[in-house]
């Protein structure tokens, strides 16, 4: 069963599925998606109120194209006027895509708007792919950094490479990428032609889903094996880690 059409009790601990189905407010990436997610909660555990009587705000369409994780006046005080049912005794939740908000996904803005305006931050989690991939390649956890997306033009991506390569096997610090699903294939042959052949690479596909694969190995391995590729399911949402 795929995770968007499983219950949310498979998926979501107890405290947040009961914090969900209390909530009335969102703030929201998408409100198609969020709407899909509430009735997935109101099947599990109930909600606060119908579907129609659900207060769901979007994030401003900047927070999804660039992030907000960057403070800007604008994006900061649009922020605060999302947040104002909470100065109403409201409590409102942040939702994302999927994920956690404002880890690899918007949000940050209202984090950072709610803590400014004396509001509680209270974090809830879900399966989030960055750390299960982490967690299931080997590589060092003790030290990491997620640095998004690479360059598409393969001279940029190429260099790029280099240079996250070149810190992780000098600090010991584990790079984390992500790409769009249709883009995944050109990353990791991009990963296998620039990569030192000791360098070992992660590849972690539809994380919390029945078809979640992670295979881990040094480049040369990945090269010499053909079935390392094979069966990957590489159209699927997909973190690429790499380090020594």
């Amino acid at each position: 069963m795929a995770l968007d059409a499983a219950p949310a009790d498979t998926w979501l601990p107890r405290e947040t599925m009961l914090v969900a189905s209390s909530l009335t407010h969102w703030i929201t990436e998408n409100a198609k998606s969020t709407r899909a997610f509430l009735k997935r909660v109101e099947t599990a555990a109930g909600i606060a109120a119908p579907m129609q009587g659900q207060h769901i705000t979007e994030l401003p369409r900047a927070a999804h194209k660039k992030g907000d994780h960057n403070p800007q006046a604008e994006s900061d005080a649009q922020a605060r006027d999302l947040l104002a049912p909470a100065l109403q005794g409201h409590d409102i939740g942040l939702v994302s895509e999927a994920g956690m908000p404002a880890i690899a996904d918007p949000g940050s803005a209202v984090v950072r708007a709610a803590h400014a305006m004396g509001l509680r931050v209270v974090p809830l989690t879900g399966p989030i792919s960055l750390m299960l991939a982490l967690a299931s390649s080997g590589l060092n956890g003790q030290n990491f950094a997620f640095v998004g997306y690479v360059p598409q033009e393969a001279t940029e991506r190429g260099k790029r490479l280099r240079e996250l390569e070149a810190l992780a096997l000098k600090t010991g610090q584990t790079q984390i990428l992500i790409e769009t699903p249709y883009r995944n294939t050109t990353l990791l042959q991009a990963l296998l032609q620039t990569l030192h052949p000791h360098t070992r690479l992660a590849v972690c596909c539809a994380m919390s889903l029945p078809q979640q694969v992670s295979r881990s190995a040094l480049v040369s391995e990945w090269k010499r094996t053909q079935g390392m590729v094979n069966g990957l399911p590489l159209d699927t949402p997909a973190v690429f880690l790499f380090g020594r």
